[in-house]
């Protein structure tokens, strides 16, 4: 019996990697079109994983990453995101939370705007309207960062100028952090919902039109359609997304806290993540090992997060997980 699993197994692998062959001979052309992108993702995401030794070295540039002293403890250099470290505690959280709330909010957003998009019959301005909600995408937050600060400056910003206008008194957002978290959500919303609004238009465009014309010739109304046509038939693309979305949650786009807030101290509160409370220990102490360390803990946790969140979504919708 024994014998026969295993020739079983042994014919199964033979007959996997025979398909696995056949695919490439047939289809070589396309694999010859991704090997420019696979050897940047083996250069650039697998090669300097040797690096995460450094988390547990005391590193040395004279003597190099396998040169340089084992740190005693091994996990001595995460100690500043853990050990009677109130600022770090505070930039982990705020890392979470405000990742979750742009994830939440922003695929809301997304979809509600391909939604709108996709029920527009005027092309030219279906196709205006996509790729100016889609442009944003492209700025670089330094100068979404100069926009932000000249519309929200204290003395001669854009927003406090319409304020004291209307006979109210100016607002110092720098001053205040509780006013940050929406005003990122806004500003990240803004930059980052066309682009996901594409991706859930590209599916909205791949439904059969059958669908609707059933549902019409049933009387079912747009909303009705939407409810029970497009959305369900959006769900694996939603989970895909979602999934993509909280691999990276432990990892806050440097560039918009940093050059949208200015690293003010004053906003540490609600604003400093991870990657803004390293950069500014690398600065103070310049030991990369820290910031080794961090990356090698965001990284453990994004995955786990990734794993448990793919089995929640086998459940509900099995083609749409991952792995």
């Amino acid at each position: 019996m024994s014998n026969f699993k295993s020739n079983a197994r042994k014919n199964g692998t033979i007959s996997k990697r025979r398909k696995l062959f056949v695919d490439i001979k047939n289809g070589w052309q396309l694999y010859v079109m991704g090997l420019p992108a696979m050897l940047l993702l083996f250069l650039f995401a697998y090669m300097p994983m040797g690096g995460l030794v450094i988390a547990f070295k005391q590193y040395n540039f004279r003597k190099g990453i396998w040169g340089s002293d084992w740190v005693h403890p091994i996990f001595k250099n995460f100690e500043i995101l853990f050990k009677n470290n109130a600022a770090a505690m505070q930039a982990i959280r705020n890392t979470l939370f405000l990742n979750f709330l742009f994830i939440i909010v922003g695929t809301v957003f997304a979809l509600v705007l391909a939604l709108s998009l996709n029920e527009l019959a005027n092309k030219y301005i279906k196709k205006l309207t996509q790729s100016l909600t889609f442009l944003p995408y492209f700025i670089s937050t330094v100068v979404v960062g100069i926009f932000v600060s000249g519309l929200l400056s204290y003395d001669n910003g854009t927003l406090n100028k319409l304020i004291t206008n209307l006979g109210g008194e100016k607002v110092a957002f720098y001053m205040h952090p509780s006013y940050w978290p929406i005003i990122l959500l806004v500003v990240n919303i803004w930059k980052g919902a066309g682009y996901s609004a594409v991706i859930y238009l590209s599916t909205l465009s791949g439904i059969d039109d059958s669908y609707y014309e059933a549902a019409q010739l049933d009387g079912a109304s747009r909303w009705q359609q939407i409810v029970n046509i497009s959305l369900p038939l959006m769900r694996p693309t939603i989970i895909v997304m979602t999934l993509l979305a909280v691999g990276k949650i432990m990892n806050a786009d440097f560039g918009l806290f940093y050059n949208i807030t200015g690293s003010m101290p004053t906003l540490y509160s609600t604003t400093d993540v991870l990657d803004t409370y390293i950069f500014r220990a690398l600065r103070q102490t310049g030991d990369i090992a820290i910031s080794s360390a961090t990356g090698f803990f965001q990284s453990v946790i994004s995955f786990i997060l990734v794993v448990v969140c793919n089995q929640l979504a086998r459940r509900y919708e099995k083609d749409a997980a991952l792995f």
